[in-house]
């Protein structure tokens, strides 16, 4: 069975790679790393299809090593040892010259998680292997520090529209990998089509090429045109990969746009991600972060809101339940802002890493037993309830502390409600 046209266009040396010109070319960094012994680690970083896989592949057959490819999807670090143990008895048996490199390529490497990452760092300190890796997702989140620090991470661009142009006439037009037709087969109106669909994944436009071409010949059409172009895309619908990189930036929108009191702005990128096939729920949780982060005691109905309105969806689904997401979305920009509780949190967590085996007082410790009674336990603790307000003026801290202030409430709606009671308080201490 023939491979897919995506597998068969690969390119296969750097002079066939088109795009990612900012690494490529004479002086640029892939064509040093060529020259260079021994090769670096490297991350390649970017969104799907913009040619992460084929060029380490790439570098791997130039540098004529030894290609160990693996996935962090299907794969375990068992399996990877094995090979690198098989790796180091073969050299041991053939006296293979370490000067031939192993590469071990570890495509999507962030699904690794912290310990199988940790795992592989001593085959890469002690130069084993050189590691390869390929990753949608931000390294500084999802790669261990050990472990990047020992890579280079090389940053790809999704293909502009004028790459994906070259690569689809070209598998349109190769009479050996590609579909060995003339230019003319594809309109211009159909090529600017899938090229707009693909946005800039080289994978998706070849993809989408191959299936509009097999629909063609079908219909026994001359040539594809841009109705048979959507008909083979129809499913695709918005581009958005839910594990990439544009899945955090399409959520940053979301919440910066809450943050700026934008309910028209939020509407857009929440109707953005819901059409493009997010998860409302996970929408939902993040909207009900931000009730606590953003808007805090500000609103306290905000948490109720957001909770609810993830409740509402589970329970109607789409499309009924997304109205409940919008309302959350509306109510949360349009409500008066405060971090006050975001940031007390930070310092109070801040104070117990730092501090956290200093002694609870003996006024705050429960007394249950008579031996505790006796140990001081409870002695000299002031009831509230008994005092006017239910309020008596204590230090609730350990004592090396002292009295700390974490909460500090803004005049914003509910907050300033906070601020004049706790004002009123502290005056009377």
């Amino acid at each position: 069975m023939r491979a897919p046209l995506a597998d068969r266009m690969r390119p296969a040396t750097l002079s066939d790679f088109v795009g990612q010109e900012e690494l490529l070319g004479e002086g640029r960094f892939l064509s040093s790393v060529l020259s260079a012994r021994p090769l670096p680690s490297l991350i390649f970083w970017g969104p799907p299809g913009s040619g992460k896989t084929t060029l380490a592949r790439i570098l791997a057959a130039e540098t004529n090593a030894v290609f160990l490819p693996y996935s962090a999807v299907l794969s375990g670090v068992k399996e990877i040892k094995e090979a690198i143990a098989d790796l180091k008895r073969s050299r041991s048996m053939e006296g293979i010259a370490a000067s031939r490199p192993a590469i071990l390529f570890i495509d999507e490497i962030h699904r690794f998680n912290k310990a199988q990452q940790d795992a592989l760092l001593p085959f890469v300190e002690d130069g084993t292997v050189t590691l390869f890796g390929t990753t949608t997702e931000n390294p500084s989140f999802e790669i261990r520090n050990a472990l990047l620090s020992r890579c280079r991470v090389l940053v790809l661009s999704p293909l502009l529209p004028a790459h994906l142009e070259r690569i689809v006439a070209r598998a349109l037009t190769d009479p050996e990998r590609g579909l060995g037709k003339p230019a003319s087969f594809l309109g211009p109106d159909t090529l600017r089509h899938i090229v707009a669909v693909a946005d800039g994944d080289a994978r998706v436009a070849l993809n989408a090429l191959e299936a509009a071409v097999a629909i063609a010949l079908h219909k026994g059409l001359a040539a594809v045109d841009l109705e048979t172009a959507e008909e083979a895309l129809r499913k695709k619908g918005l581009l958005y990969d839910k594990d990439g990189e544009e899945h955090y930036n399409l959520i940053s929108a979301l919440h910066k746009s809450l943050r700026g009191s934008d309910p028209d702005a939020a509407l857009y990128w929440l109707a953005r991600m819901l059409a493009a096939g997010e998860d409302p729920l996970y929408i939902a949780r993040r909207m009900i972060r931000f009730a606590s982060e953003d808007v805090g005691n500000a609103a306290p109905g905000a948490l109720q809101m957001t909770v609810a309105a993830a409740e509402t969806y589970e329970r109607l689904g789409s499309p009924e339940g997304e109205l409940a997401l919008a309302q959350a979305a509306v109510y949360l920009a349009t409500a008066p802002k405060s971090n006050r509780i975001y940031t007390a949190w930070q310092k109070a967590t801040r104070d117990a890493e730092k501090e956290g085996t200093a002694p609870v007082p003996l006024h705050l410790r429960n007394a249950p037993t008579r031996l505790m009674k006796d140990l001081g336990y409870g002695k000299e603790y002031r009831y509230p309830h008994d005092f006017a307000d239910a309020f008596v003026p204590e230090n609730y801290f350990p004592e090396n502390l002292g009295k700390r202030k974490y909460y500090d409430p803004s005049d914003a709606g509910h907050e300033k409600v906070i601020a004049e009671r706790l004002k009123a308080w502290w005056g009377r201490k």
